[in-house]
Parts: structure tokens; C-alpha cells; sequence
């Protein structure tokens, strides 16, 4: 046992783990550090429950095990990942605000050290924090209330007709920053789930997915992360709330358990969790070393 959880609990101010990102609560426990571990040291494996194994065939950010700090009051746990140019981030786990100190000294070293350019600090923070910043982490619980389906004009891509299906090419390239380009690819080549779009005037303006249902940690079902987008000059007649809804309708009708979500603080997408009584675990707020 590499951790002392006696130590690394009480600095978990959020569910975050390191390759990981968030988890549900439930599954926050040592083993699951323990094992981000164990893979940094299996040739760039995936753990099983690893949400991006839908992407890759290997793990692309790795956990550095020689350079681990872990101490009573503060727990450093640095990555690299040789993505684009490198990165080397350290999550700091730690009350004390020094903690963001010592992590940026030690990923700016471990960066000339590895040879990359990048080098960050990921700092959790919890959801009591009196100036949340950077991602807030939200939880959809499918056990607490039913998810209605919200009608509208919106269904899986495949049952629009084939003209409107069309469209969805134009559509994911104008949104391409909003990573539905990526995900046009992956449908074509047949290797994720359903896309729910919304169509209006017989163009689809809007997208959510892919629908999928995966166990966590413990085997718990949880619905997957998804990409989600309205064009431009379609917002403001509410198709955000119904895509969501939509997709929410989807997790719980399959069998998901609940939802993780990650959206930019003050963002239109947390806005709308926000307003929908999504729970907040907390945030990961991320800075140059």
C-alpha cells in the first residue's frame, strides 16, 4: 500500500483523482489511487473502468510513481502525458494555499525533466468554496426523481430522416471546437452509441453524445461523459434544455445510476445544470505552473 488514506482523506476536499478525473463519491476510496498507480507502471494500460477507453486503444496520461509526494497534511500526485507538445500536471491535495506553491516548483522541474512544455497545477476545491472557479463538478442522480421525456424536436441522429441526417456533417464542422467534428468521426466508423440532435426547419442545430452506459469503480452504472452543442444562431429558444433533458431521459431509461458532469464555472452549460438542481461535488480549478 502506497497511500495512507488516513492521510489523502482528509485533503480530498474534491472527487478528483489523477488520470481519472472526477468520480462519483462512492467510489472515492484508496484503491482507486492505488490503482492509477499500478497502471502508470502497465505500459500505458487502462483500468477497466476508465471512462477514455472509449477513444484509445492506451492510456495516454500516466501517473509519474517516483515523484509522488505524500505527506500528513498534503499529497502530490504529478502526470504526464506526451500529448501535442507534453504536459506535466500535479494535482495538489492539500488545505494549506502553499500546497499550490510546492506543486507548481514541482512540475515546472519534472517538465525540464521529461522534456515537454507544459507544465500545471490541478487544485481541487469543494463545493463550500466561497470563490469557485475553473470546472465545477456536477452530479446527476438518476435514483432521486424521474427524468421526463421532454418531446420536442429532437431524437437519435439515425432516426431523422436521410435528409436531415445529412445536415449533421456541416453541423459538427461549424462545431468542431466543441468537439462534435471528433464525434462525427467516431459515429461514421461506428464506434460509439447513440447521438440524440435536435432538427429544426429540417437542419440539425443541436447534438448530444454519445449515449452510453458504463460501470464505475464498483460496478455501478453511471452514464458517460457526452459531447453537447446548439449552433450559434439556434440558442435562445431553449433546444439546450431539451437536448439535455432528452439525454437525461435516455441515462435513466437505460439504467444509469447517475451522471458526471463538467462544466466551465459560469458557463452557459453550468447555468443550466445549475438550474436543473444538479448537485455540486466541487471544483478542479487548473493553472500554469
Amino acid at each position: 500500500m502506497f497511500f495512507r488514506w488516513d492521510w489523502l482523506r482528509p485533503v480530498l476536499t474534491a472527487p478528483i483523482v489523477p488520470t481519472l478525473g472526477p468520480v462519483h463519491p462512492h467510489v472515492l476510496t484508496v484503491d482507486l489511487f492505488e490503482d492509477t498507480l499500478r497502471a502508470a507502471v502497465a505500459d500505458r494500460s487502462f483500468l477497466h473502468y476508465d471512462k477514455d477507453r472509449r477513444w484509445s486503444s492506451e492510456k495516454d496520461e500516466t501517473v509519474l510513481r517516483g515523484d509522488v509526494v505524500h505527506q500528513s497534511d498534503h499529497t502530490l500526485i504529478p502526470t504526464l502525458t506526451r500529448r501535442g507538445r507534453g504536459t506535466v500536471k500535479v494535482f495538489a491535495y492539500g488545505h494549506r494555499d502553499s500546497v499550490v506553491d510546492d506543486a507548481a516548483e514541482l512540475s515546472a522541474k519534472l517538465a525540464v525533466v521529461h522534456d515537454v512544455v507544459n507544465a500545471r497545477v490541478v487544485r481541487p476545491l469543494g463545493p463550500e468554496n466561497p470563490f469557485p472557479r475553473g470546472t465545477r463538478i456536477q452530479l446527476q442522480d438518476f435514483t432521486a426523481r424521474p427524468c421526463l421525456d421532454p418531446g420536442g424536436p429532437v431524437r437519435p441522429v439515425t432516426d431523422w430522416p436521410a435528409t436531415v441526417q445529412g445536415t449533421f456533417a456541416p453541423f459538427a464542422s461549424a462545431m468542431a471546437a466543441d468537439g462534435l467534428a471528433f464525434l462525427h468521426g467516431q459515429m461514421q466508423a461506428g464506434r460509439c452509441g447513440p447521438v440524440l440532435a435536435a432538427a429544426v426547419d429540417g437542419r440539425i442545430v443541436g447534438a448530444i453524445g454519445p449515449m452510453e452506459v458504463r460501470p464505475d469503480a464498483i460496478g455501478c452504472p453511471q452514464l458517460m461523459p457526452q459531447y453537447f452543442a446548439v449552433l450559434p444562431e439556434a440558442r435562445g429558444q431553449g433546444l439546450g434544455r431539451v437536448l439535455w433533458r432528452a439525454a437525461m431521459h435516455w441515462g435513466q431509461s437505460h439504467g444509469a445510476a447517475y451522471q458526471l458532469l463538467q462544466t466551465e464555472v459560469g458557463g452557459p452549460s453550468d447555468r443550466l445544470c445549475q438550474s436543473e438542481g444538479l448537485t455540486s461535488l466541487g471544483f478542479s480549478h487548473t493553472t500554469r505552473a
